[in-house]
């Protein structure tokens, strides 16, 4: 039994942790109310006569090494915690880590949601390899119809039916097809066109298009729309709609908003006029209700589509749109403020 004790002196002389919860198990298996040490301390009658002297002594002995230990380590920890506290993680690297940032694509992009989501309007995605069917034909573009001119398309070479999707319409007719009226939902995503790359146009953009479709919605309601979204993101309320064409939408209108010309950066992406035009809109062409299942003599609805890209060189004053895309930290870190 004697040499037992002394093998748990030794161990308890060796015990180390900076681990509070082990510390806590040590001392509950030496000196906890149901330990080692209360368990000898009643086992100290059966001990013979000639014994007891070394007996306590040694137990005696086990108590105060156990005891000492414990209160040694748990001023340690105690010290540790406390300089964490103030000087932090003494652990981690003297050398700074560097932050990273958001991409202002992702900032603008995650602004309009938020804007839009304030007006009921949930978040649809789908697919960036698209088929004929979603990407054009039942939005108004049957085969051979001039308008798919209007977007120069990558189509893939396994598939002449597969394509990159050229727009995020191909999002809310897979919508459409899957949810009944009243629809109102947002397809943020990526876009793709077969066009020259320049200052001021990319072959990938992304766009955020939007789509409400219910009974009695009129042109009235797109625009009001609209209006609230420019004054919440630019804190402008002076738009304008430029009828043009579309081949969803019927009636269609371009929208512009007035920027002014008060920096050189102004000057370059509006061309001089002080208007940027940040997307399209309309009201939703009843063959695209029936290629979707929708009873177009009871439902009616507006879309509209915006350039994410270009509502960030207007809010950042970039001047050219490469640099979304050119990767450059220089660039990138001046967005580490921006939430």
């Amino acid at each position: 039994m004697i040499d037992k004790i002394k093998i748990h002196i030794e161990q308890a002389l060796a015990f180390n942790t900076q681990d509070k919860a082990q510390l806590e198990e040590f001392r509950i298996k030496y000196l906890g109310s149901k330990g080692l040490l209360k368990e000898l301390f009643a086992e100290f009658k059966n001990v013979p006569n000639e014994t007891k002297k070394e007996f306590g002594q040694v137990i005696n002995k086990l108590k105060t090494i156990a005891e000492e230990k414990v209160t040694s380590l748990q001023e340690v920890l105690e010290t540790k915690g406390d300089l964490k506290g103030v000087y932090g993680d003494l652990t981690r690297s003297g050398e700074p880590f560097a932050i990273g940032s958001r991409h202002p694509i992702s900032i603008v992009k995650n602004q309009i949601i938020d804007i839009f989501s304030t007006l009921g309007f949930n978040v649809s995605e789908g697919p960036e390899i698209e088929d004929d069917w979603h990407n054009f034909t039942a939005l108004n573009l049957p085969e051979y119809h001039p308008a798919r001119d209007m977007q120069d398309t990558f189509f893939t070479q396994t598939n002449p039916d597969l394509l990159l999707r050229t727009h995020t319409s191909s999002v809310q007719v897979r919508y459409m097809e899957n949810n009944e009226p009243p629809i109102r939902t947002i397809s943020p995503g990526r876009v793709f066109r077969n066009e020259a790359i320049s200052a001021r146009s990319h072959c990938i953009f992304h766009q955020v298009e939007g789509l409400y479709i219910d009974k009695d919605v009129s042109f009235a309601d797109l625009k009001q729309t609209l209006l609230y979204f420019t004054k919440e993101m630019f804190g402008k309320s002076k738009i304008r709609l430029r009828p043009s064409y579309f081949p969803f939408t019927e009636p269609s209108a371009e929208i512009d908003i007035y920027w002014g010309l008060k920096t050189e950066t102004d000057y370059k992406i509006t061309k001089g006029t002080g208007w940027l035009e940040i997307g399209g809109c309309g009201m939703v062409d009843p063959n695209v209700l029936k290629n979707c299942n929708i009873d177009s003599d009871i439902y009616s609805g507006f879309a509209f589509g915006m350039g994410v890209e270009r509502i960030a060189m207007l809010l950042y004053q970039i001047g050219d749109i490469r640099m979304f895309y050119e990767n450059d930290v220089r660039f990138l870190e001046q967005f580490k403020a921006t939430i």
